[in-house]
């Protein structure tokens, strides 16, 4: 129950902070018992895996968010231990395919 309920805790905190930067982000529907939704929603085309672990298998979690991706989801990763900051971790090709259309939306991107 306490891992549980430090998940919730993780996927508020998350939310939290995506709300703080201007998004409108809330712990998925999981939790009632529906299947198929991301731990975090809010954030249209990205699939969120919320991990709030001291030791975290990210390749488990990154396969996790690939798998559970709907099509047109970038599937992504965030993460945070105690005492240190989110961070998100995605697949190096998806990364590269948004850092491309980041690129080509801002001439000054190179």
């Amino acid at each position: 129950m306490n891992s549980r309920d430090k998940g919730a805790r993780g996927e508020r905190e998350l939310a939290g902070v995506l709300r703080g930067h201007g998004y409108d982000c809330r712990r998925g529907q999981q939790f009632c018992g529906a299947n198929g939704d991301a731990d975090v929603v809010g954030l249209p085309g990205v699939h969120i895996e919320c991990k709030r672990a001291e030791r975290l298998d990210l390749y488990g979690a990154a396969e996790q968010s690939r798998r559970d991706a709907r099509a047109g989801e970038l599937p992504v990763v965030m993460h945070r231990k105690n005492n240190c900051d989110w961070l998100v971790t995605m697949y190096l090709d998806d990364w590269i395919e948004m850092y491309r259309e980041y690129e080509a939306g801002d001439p000054g991107a190179k």
